[in-house]
């Protein structure tokens, strides 16, 4: 009757062990589906910024127009990128675009005094951190799930249930170069 005992207490705790532990990795993975929606939710709120953008520096720049085809390109790239590491090369791409555009709005002192620019800028930058903090989150969140994914007990149930590690969003090595780098601010 001991022994009988004893398996059961044993095969409720590994049964309340396997419940924990899945109840964890579900609760990870949809903190890194969500924290992935937050991403794409800022990414389509900066595209959306640019269109706006581009036209306020077209009414100053009229023979710019490889810059604008460039940065209209990204854009569309940027909006049909599927996947963690296709969405990360658009940005890439996006925000190479981007910089080319802002070096065309600096040799227009009157256009970096347009308030429409000069809110449109603002607004981007708002988008901007908001986008790395996005990542941040993200990025937290896989860490712990792929953690929990790859460490023993809970690899076993993760394998079991069929959960896959996920990719980080990250830098390009030119993109890290540039974060390394302080910031220039010209007005």
């Amino acid at each position: 009757m001991l022994t009988l005992l004893i398996i059961i207490a044993i095969v409720v705790i590994l049964a309340v062990a396997l419940w924990a532990i899945y109840n964890s990795l579900v609760t990870l993975r949809i903190r890194v589906e969500e924290a992935w929606s937050d991403i794409t939710v800022q990414l389509k709120r900066r595209l959306d910024l640019i269109p706006n953008l581009v036209e306020t520096v077209k009414g100053y720049a009229k023979h710019e127009q490889g810059v604008f085809q460039a940065v209209t390109e990204a854009r569309a790239n940027a909006l049909n990128a599927q996947g963690v590491q296709a969405t990360a090369a658009a940005e890439n791409q996006f925000e190479g675009a981007l910089k080319s555009l802002f070096a065309v709005a600096e040799a227009y002192p009157d256009l970096k005094a347009s308030q429409n620019f000069v809110e449109l800028q603002q607004e981007l930058v708002d988008t901007e951190d908001k986008i790395q903090a996005a990542r941040r989150f993200y990025n937290s969140g896989v860490r712990d799930l792929n953690t929990k994914i790859q460490t023993f007990p809970s690899n076993i149930v993760a394998s079991f249930f069929k959960f896959t590690v996920r990719e980080f969003f990250e830098l390009t090595a030119s993109e890290q170069a540039v974060a390394d780098k302080p910031s220039e601010v010209k007005f």
